[in-house]
């Protein structure tokens, strides 16, 4: 295997998972795999930002006990989201008394963060990690683009920042779906500067990430009972699959995109679903659900982020993307 490609000898096994969503969320096409759907945005808190953190502490919780747990088994906690200095999950590890690594992939965290946990795990380094991603609408639409007071008109290329979190719990010990092998991606940008248009960003890095991670495990979309991205969205996702025929490989029916499947087409979301929470929400339910049935026997998970920000954005710059992935397989006696 070259270098960006780790197969992990040991496995690590994913013992819990945890999700919960926004009640726009709770109404789409995965209503009936989430754990918990929230009444309002709000969650009983008096800010947006207040309530994107009491989801990371309700995932982080919600994952532990269903992985059988205590919160004192847990040695680590991998955690990223879009506000800046991923202030939601840091906060949200004031909570706990474990170890908290922070980390930022833009859309991407959630691979990001299961294969760094799988690295830690497998490496012997730690028993028990947990990994969490959320998003909020309304605290990235603010950040990143203009406050919800303004009623600005959405592109249509644009996508719906998914409020919800995702989490999970892998563990050396245990039963459940093993993460076998993980792609780390390289950042790709050429040069789409449109904001609201993260597909068209983010598509050149799911295409580089996809292309290594065929060559380095010499394996094929038939391998593969379902390749999902993460948040490439209705246009992101048919330029995907152009790029990867372009190179000379044909994505069949097993392949599918989060964003572009989470919300029905009559929510109005244009494009679909983007954000940390887009692809984390779909693992830790849907994707979970299937694996742990035996439905789904291995599984390419490949979210992608949109590295910009606004003052990037301001300054004239592109928007970089980056694609991390991971092999998740069903377990087997």
């Amino acid at each position: 295997m070259k270098y960006d490609t780790v197969k992990f000898k040991h496995q690590p096994k994913i013992i819990g998972a945890y999700s919960i969503v926004g009640p726009k969320e709770g109404q789409g096409n995965f209503k009936d795999y989430f754990d918990y759907i929230m009444k309002n945005d709000l969650f009983g808190e008096n800010t947006f930002e207040k309530a994107e953190r009491k989801m990371i502490e309700t995932a982080i919780t919600g994952a532990i006990q269903k992985a059988k747990l205590k919160v004192s088994d847990i040695n680590i906690l991998v955690a990223g989201d879009l506000l800046n200095q991923i202030i939601s999950s840091s906060y949200a590890a004031r909570a706990f008394d474990f170890p908290y690594l922070g980390v930022y992939g833009a859309c991407s965290t959630m691979a990001e963060s299961i294969a760094v946990a799988s690295t830690l795990v497998d490496g012997g380094y730690f028993e028990n990690v947990v990994c969490c991603t959320a998003s909020h609408f309304s605290t990235a639409e603010r950040q990143y683009r203009f406050p919800l007071e303004l009623g600005n008109q959405r592109p249509p290329a644009s996508q719906w920042t998914v409020t919800g979190a995702g989490s999970c719990v892998l563990s050396q010990k245990g039963k459940g779906p093993r993460v076998t092998m993980a792609t780390f991606g390289k950042v790709i940008d050429w040069g789409i500067k449109d904001v609201n248009n993260m597909g068209a960003a983010m598509a050149p890095s799911a295409m580089e990430t996809m292309l290594a991670h065929f060559e380095n495990t010499k394996t094929t979309p038939d391998d593969y009972d379902l390749i999902a991205t993460g948040d490439l969205g209705k246009l992101g996702s048919e330029i995907l699959i152009d790029l990867m025929e372009d190179n000379g490989i044909k994505l069949g029916l097993n392949y599918s995109d989060c964003g572009q499947m989470y919300f029905r087409r009559d929510q109005k979301t244009l494009c679909g679903a983007s954000g940390c929470g887009c692809s984390a929400t779909v693992f830790s339910s849907y994707i979970m659900k299937k694996l742990q049935d035996g439905q789904y026997k291995r599984v390419l998970f490949m979210p992608t982020g949109a590295l910009l920000s606004t003052t990037a954005t301001q300054q004239g710059e592109s928007v970089p993307g980056v694609c991390h992935a991971i092999v998740i397989e069903s377990y087997e006696e």
